[in-house]
Formats: structure tokens, C-alpha cells, sequence
């Protein structure tokens, strides 16, 4: 086994790896599927006090129905900005303001739009792989440099980092298939 003293410490690599697929599902939560969904407004920040403020610590959002998101602002002064920060935030939907409630009507997705979002988590979904290989890389480079280790436990090591590598990139493209596969669906 290896020397006492020369450890690769892979805690570390998962720990990254697992954050590159943490991002991609706060990501994929952003996509617009055909249903509402509270997460929807995750991403959305709204001037507010000074700070940027996400949408969801401005109010209670519920979701009474599968195509309506409902948004009951607290501070009265604040529905304006909501409401502007939901136009502008690219989401495709139009908020409708009723006294203290922001209501969002979730429209069915068309065709095209639905190939477009499909193509969006794909871009996600490569972009935590290429965070994943990062971390590979940065695991392969420590067992380079690693001063006294035998070739076989470079090769152990190596195997181990690509073990985690493998395991990391298939539950993105599990994630990404099944973020797909919702999307798609009518």
C-alpha cells in the first residue's frame, strides 16, 4: 500500500466534484419546464434596500396550481421592483401584478422553445464536466509531484482520481438525460 506519508487527499476531489454537480442542479432548477415551480425564481436577485435581494426572501411564493406561481410581496413598495426583476430576468414569463400578489401564469412550452432549453442544459451540463476534469487534473498533478511515490502507487492513485471521474461525469449525464426528458415532456 502507499508510504504512510504520501496521501492524495480524494475527500477533497469528491468534495469539488460534487460541487460542480451542486452548481449544474441549482442551474437546471433555473430551466423552465412546462410546470411551475417555486424554484423558478431561485436565480432571480431584486434591488431591494440597497442589496441584491433574491426574489423569495421579498415574499412567500406558493404554487397553487401546476401553471401559476404565486408571489405575495411583503413590503408593499417592493412589487414594482419584483415585478421588473422577473421581466428582465429572461424567464419568458409575464408577471401579473394583483394588489400584494405577483401572479406568474406558467405558458405551455412550444416545440421550439423546448429544444432551446433542451440545448441550454446541455451547455450547463458541459460546463460542470469541464469543472469536474479540472479538479482531475489538479488530482493527477498532485500524484506527479508527489516526492517518494512508487510508480505503483502513482498508478493506484491515478486510478482512483479517474474512478472519481467517471462516477462524477456519469451522474451529470444522468442528471442532464433526465433534466431532459422533463423538458421535453408535454
Amino acid at each position: 500500500m502507499a508510504h504512510e506519508d504520501i496521501e492524495i487527499d480524494t475527500d477533497a476531489l469528491q468534495r469539488r466534484m460534487d460541487g460542480a454537480m451542486n452548481a449544474l442542479k441549482v442551474e437546471f432548477s433555473s430551466l423552465r419546464t412546462g410546470r411551475a415551480s417555486a424554484s423558478l425564481l431561485d436565480a432571480i436577485q431584486v434591488d431591494a434596500y440597497g442589496q441584491m435581494t433574491p426574489v423569495n426572501q421579498l415574499g412567500t411564493v406558493n404554487v397553487p396550481e401546476p401553471r401559476m406561481v404565486v408571489i405575495n410581496v411583503w413590503d408593499k413598495g417592493m412589487i414594482g421592483k419584483v415585478e421588473k426583476a422577473i421581466r428582465e430576468s429572461g424567464i419568458g414569463i409575464n408577471p401579473v401584478t394583483d394588489g400584494p400578489l405577483i401572479r406568474l401564469p406558467i405558458p405551455e412550452l412550444n416545440e421550439e422553445r423546448r429544444r432551446e432549453l433542451s440545448k441550454v442544459a446541455a451547455q450547463y451540463a458541459e460546463s460542470a464536466k469541464v469543472a469536474i476534469r479540472n479538479v482531475r487534473r489538479d488530482g493527477m498533478d498532485q500524484i506527479k509531484k508527489a516526492k517518494g511515490m512508487g510508480e505503483d502507487d502513482q498508478k493506484m492513485w491515478s486510478e482512483e482520481v479517474q474512478e472519481l471521474t467517471d462516477k462524477a461525469i456519469a451522474a451529470v449525464d444522468k442528471a442532464l438525460e433526465s433534466k431532459q426528458a422533463e423538458i421535453m415532456q408535454v
